[in-house]
């Protein structure tokens, strides 16, 4: 992989997308989407995360973040994703009303085949792209494309009108995740 996407400096904040493998897209039921949400609030609390926005679409997850003390940021989002993949796969799997839950596994499973670190199912794709905020303006960008992401998808007209993203934060309302370092330059 290409030195652009890799993280060399612990305190700088980056843009990453967290997507899962395929493409395929899972996050459709409620449980789901909050188990990201839990998660990504679990992370604020005990690993050091500090989220300046995110937006959790159906197949993907685009944050924007830093870690605190130089902790390496990698190894936290290995711990997010690790986590959140065996949950999402469990949920899949435990529920009697995922009418996809056998065409999901597969493709979880045909992923974790072509993976030498992966026992059984890959759920997340292994590649996460990271790029450093270095300017206002870059941040500014970042911001305003995750933010946009459900209204180019037609799910909502206004960005602050979708749950499970911190345009609301941004719009001055509340949003799912307490504590989201709003940027306004």
């Amino acid at each position: 992989m290409s030195d652009k996407y890799k993280i060399r400096d612990n305190y700088k904040a980056y843009y990453i997308i967290i997507a899962t493998v395929s493409w395929v897209d899972v996050f459709r039921r409620k449980n789901q989407k909050l188990l990201i949400i839990e998660s990504l609030k679990y992370c604020q609390r005990n690993k050091g995360l500090i989220i300046f926005g995110y937006c959790l679409m159906t197949n993907h997850v685009h944050l924007i973040f830093r870690s605190i003390d130089g902790q390496k940021p990698e190894l936290l989002l290995g711990d997010f994703k690790r986590f959140t993949s065996k949950k999402i796969v469990n949920l899949i799997t435990v529920n009697p009303k995922e009418s996809r839950k056998e065409w999901l596994l597969e493709q979880f499973m045909k992923a974790g085949s072509k993976s030498s670190n992966v026992k059984k199912y890959q759920f997340w794709r292994h590649d996460n792209k990271p790029i450093e905020l270095w300017s206002s303006k870059v941040i500014n960008e970042k911001i305003s494309y995750i933010h946009q992401n459900p209204v180019e998808e037609g799910l909502v007209y206004h960005p602050e009108d979708y749950v499970y993203s911190s345009a609301r934060d941004y719009a001055g309302e509340k949003g799912l995740i307490d504590g989201i370092i709003v940027i306004r330059y």
